[in-house]
């Protein structure tokens, strides 16, 4: 039985999920699947290394994330009694326009939504709703809250929202473990989605590997929370969280293929191809000068005849020229890197903020010296440019 885990969580859900990412992609190739999504908490720390792993292994990679979405505005840092801070909702990038609206929300829920976690909300969702496709998530989404506090009119006004934010690419999901209230959720999850008309998917917000994960994964939880392992009242998670078998997700849903299918469905959809690119930013150049490298060998020569004298001695004026020359060359051109680092190094120094007499590999180079870079002259004590 086909089957693909679009709800999963590895070790960037710190100290909440226990599947490392090679673990989890060999799991998916063992049992046959054509693709494994990943959906850390908030963050997309282990995109980049989820995507090549899986692509070497010959799995297509789902690249998303399981969002905290504040129930009013982002930038609110406080909740009315009874309010809850934040709900759940998987959130799966379609394409590069949506992996590249992934990326924004994240950073969003970071730098303007944080309040106990990194939260986005139906605005900036709105906002950027290209290429990116939704489910509902777990016990803690915003519908699945609703229908178990019996708010259907609630309920559906979310799931409604949603749907028509983001046409055809919002799904409501069923999970196969054992969690109390999660057979009479799924209930109540099919017949709104009958009501709505709305496609349901089956997961099972895997936080481990396997079922004998559980203690392991439970000492984890302990940590993450600060909890003593004995306390009674502390959160546990059940036993059937684990990486589940198409077949084992089948048989949670008899009669209800279409939510196995549904998953095979949206990995088929997704195509995102990230190249491998390195951006140096641009320096901006005074008007004098129509390039990085023109400013380059400007600045390093007045640097070095401050030290030197003017004009430069030979041995100096020479070995200038040279590490210039291999800064400076075409085919790997680091003239705005060499400007940059002078830059914010002595924008420290000027300010009073320490930062040693030199800087990693640059440490002999008689160029960084004389921009300032390092305090160290690579002639005096016969340093390496190299």
């Amino acid at each position: 039985m086909s089957f693909v885990h679009l709800h999963t969580h590895s070790e960037y859900s710190l100290l909440d999920g226990a599947n490392r990412l090679g673990d989890l992609i060999d799991r998916a190739r063992e049992y046959e699947m054509p693709a494994v999504g990943l959906t850390d908490h908030g963050v997309l720390y282990g995109a980049w290394q989820f995507r090549q792993q899986a692509k070497k292994a010959g799995i297509k990679p789902v690249v998303g994330m399981e969002a905290y979405v504040a129930p009013g505005d982002r930038t609110r840092k406080s909740v009315a009694r009874g309010e809850r801070p934040y709900y759940h909702l998987v959130i799966l990038a379609r394409d590069r326009t949506g992996f590249d609206n992934l990326v924004k929300l994240s950073s969003i829920g970071f730098l303007e939504g944080f309040y106990h976690r990194p939260r986005v909300d139906r605005e900036v969702l709105a906002e950027h709703s290209d290429g990116l496709i939704i489910s509902s998530a777990c016990m803690a989404s915003e519908v699945a809250r609703h229908l178990m506090d019996e708010e259907y009119d609630a309920a559906r006004e979310a799931a409604s929202w949603y749907a028509e934010t983001f046409p055809d690419r919002y799904y409501l999901e069923v999970q196969a473990h054992g969690t109390e209230g999660q057979a009479t959720l799924n209930e109540r999850t099919f017949e709104l989605a009958d009501e709505l008309s709305l496609p349901v998917i089956a997961t099972n917000d895997a936080h481990f590997l396997r079922p004998e994960d559980h203690d392991a994964h439970d000492v984890l939880l302990c940590i993450g929370l600060g909890k003593d392992y004995e306390d009674p009242d502390r959160m546990r998670y059940d036993r059937g969280l684990y990486f589940k078998s198409g077949q084992e997700m089948a048989d949670a849903f008899p009669g209800r293929p279409d939510v196995v299918e549904n998953t095979l469905a949206i990995a088929d959809q997704v195509s995102l191809d990230l190249p491998r690119q390195y951006h140096v930013p641009t320096f901006p150049l005074p008007e004098e000068f129509n390039t990085e490298t023109a400013l380059l060998r400007h600045s390093a020569t007045a640097g070095a005849k401050e030290i030197y004298g003017d004009p430069l001695p030979g041995e100096v004026a020479e070995r200038l020229e040279y590490e210039l020359g291999v800064i400076t060359n075409p085919d790997a051109d680091y003239s705005g890197y060499f400007l940059i680092t002078a830059d914010f190094i002595n924008w420290a120094k000027a300010n009073g903020i320490p930062v040693g007499p030199g800087r990693g590999s640059a440490a002999g180079s008689l160029v960084a010296y004389a921009l300032g870079i390092t305090d160290v002259d690579p002639l005096r004590f016969d340093l390496l440019f190299e």
